[in-house]
């Protein structure tokens, strides 16, 4: 059996497994989020915060709830990592210095998990577990929460009310990420991640010299990683590494939990506005995207050039032998196609056009289909860009989903596309001005641009997955990539809930002879080309001087 087949095969089996649960999950999550009646921990967690669960928002307190509760946790996180050697089950790591601490911070806070120091070795059990693996869950219960509060948005008739953030995020952890990864978490153990609060294995390597394997809580903080679409690892090899990821298996399994919220919110949106035709219409064109991804990632790294990679029947560098060419490449695309992050091989060594697949991915503002939230809020943004574009066309006001889309609507909408283009053009073209950049890149040229490119495209799309060759530990980098992190994860946010409170104070419009139907395939081709028309007019000079000049070289 040739690697092609194996490959199929194992796409054939990530399909039919995504196809059992797509309808229960997406029917299962509406469910939550539409639910009346409150768990006696959920009401717990109210009376804590002191909110009545049973009233709703507006946008602009439900932004607030998001930011205070963001801000805060930055806070929390960012003292744990400098008080850590007061913290139990630290193993005499000391403190983590205030650059590195701030970076680390925002990156989980904000579901970008970038990882500039080697985790097994800077932090110990506990600012894992209390800090990093806490945020894992409840930044991803932010994205969600924020998705579904546009949705309701678009349900809502003249309310202005978008619901509650505290019960938003409460149930997106209780109902939702907790029983799952719990679930996951076996299933990983079972299949030989490990599970241990020591500190590492003292062995006697083959050179007989002793060495220390390290070792940690892994499988629970793989299974959430993944399934919030992190990405974040306890040890530096992060998905690599056979004790978070021992074989095929388990690695197909990582890419299901990568890539089955997302998904499957498209049927929770379809069950939520009333029409499931909208929900396949966002599922169609994420799967177009993601698998027009793979098959050029594949094709590339499987017909590279040089003789070296001839001789190998591909591009086998910076790959686990355990999963080869087209595992490695799945597992790329979905983990840039999300917001995860998460890596079982290392981007960087990627040919020059399987390289451009991941940082495309990212820049076409990780929508196919994007992180847990983040991906629906994303493209539904863009679906209100198209529907604006083909208002134009007609000379009509545009409307969707029966709101029509006026100035506050586009403007909002706007805001959100444009953010992250901003933070990533801005964040590496500033960069690149340094000369002191040249000192910590590993390449010079093409190559070299792609890796700061890819810095600042994983940081402002949440991402937190590297490039490798550009060392980020000075101090510039730590606070600009934070920064794009803060500003390419709020800003959009903001205006994605501003987007939210403008439809939901309008009333619903009966449809037209002259309303642009958005059930079907015409609207899909609409959508899948905005998506990629926003992205060529905004990034094509800068991958130009990048991986497409490597790949042409």
């Amino acid at each position: 059996m040739s690697s092609l087949t194996v490959g199929l095969v194992q796409v054939g089996l990530l399909i039919l497994a995504i196809g059992v649960v797509y309808r229960p999950l997406g029917d299962y999550l509406a469910h939550v989020y539409t639910s009346e009646k409150h768990w006696r921990i959920e009401k717990a967690v109210y009376r804590l915060v002191r909110v009545d669960g049973d009233t709703e928002q507006r946008w602009a307190t439900y932004a607030a709830g998001v930011l205070g509760f963001s801000f805060m946790s930055i806070a929390l996180l960012y003292l744990m990592q400098r008080l850590q050697p007061l913290l139990p089950l630290s193993f005499g790591r000391g403190s983590v210095e205030p650059a590195m601490a701030f970076n680390t911070a925002v990156s989980f806070v904000t579901n970008t998990n970038w990882q500039s120091y080697v985790p097994e070795k800077v932090l110990g059990h506990t600012v894992q577990m209390a800090g990093l693996t806490v945020q894992n869950f409840v930044s991803a219960a932010v994205g969600m929460a924020v998705a579904i509060a546009l949705v309701r948005g678009f349900v809502a008739a003249g309310t202005g009310r978008i619901g509650n953030f505290w019960v938003d995020i409460t149930r997106g952890c209780t109902r939702i990420l907790v029983p799952i990864a719990a679930i996951s978490a076996v299933l990983l153990v079972a299949l030989g991640a490990t599970m241990s609060l020591a500190p590492g294995l003292d062995v006697v390597g083959l050179d007989g010299q002793p060495h220390t394997i390290a070792t940690a809580p892994i499988a629970s903080q793989e299974a959430i990683k993944e399934l919030g679409t992190n990405g974040g690892g306890v040890l530096n090899a992060n998905s690599a590494h056979p004790f978070a990821n021992p074989g095929g298996i388990s690695n197909l399994l990582e890419i299901f939990l990568i890539l089955v919220i997302p998904l499957a919110l498209t049927r929770t949106f379809g069950t939520l506005v009333g029409d499931r035709r909208q929900g396949r219409v966002l599922l169609s064109v994420m799967v177009a995207i993601m698998a027009s991804m793979t098959a050029v990632v594949w094709w590339a790294e499987s017909h590279p050039n040089g003789p070296a990679t001839l001789a190998a029947g591909g591009a086998l560098e910076g790959k686990e032998a355990r999963f080869g060419l087209f595992l490695s490449g799945l597992f790329a695309v979905a983990t840039t196609g999300t917001s995860t992050g998460a890596v079982n091989s290392m981007h960087d060594s990627f040919t020059g056009l399987g390289g451009l697949v991941p940082l495309l991915n990212m820049l076409l503002g990780e929508v196919a289909p994007g992180g847990v939230g983040a991906g629906l809020y994303g493209i539904l943004v863009l679906a209100v860009i198209a529907v604006f574009l083909a208002g134009l066309m007609v000379g009509r006001t545009p409307e969707y989903l029966g709101k029509k889309l006026g100035r506050a609507e586009i403007t909002a909408a706007a805001i959100s596309i444009l953010a992250m283009p901003a933070m990533v053009l801005l964040g590496a073209g500033t960069a690149l001005a340094f000369p002191s950049t040249e000192d910590v890149l590993a390449n010079t040229g093409a190559h070299g641009l792609s890796e700061v490119l890819y810095a600042f495209a994983s940081a402002g799309n949440n991402n937190g997955s590297a490039f490798a060759g550009l060392t980020v530990t000075g101090d510039f980098f730590q606070v600009t990539l934070a920064l794009a992190m803060l500003f390419g994860r709020f800003v959009p946010i903001l205006a994605v809930l501003m987007l939210a409170g403008a439809v939901a104070r309008q009333h619903p419009v009966p449809a037209t002879a002259g309303t642009l139907p958005t059930g079907g395939p015409l609207f899909a081709g609409l959508l899948g080309g905005t998506i990629i028309l926003v992205a060529a007019l905004t990034f094509l000079p800068a991958l130009a001087l990048g991986p497409i000049a490597e790949a042409l070289a």
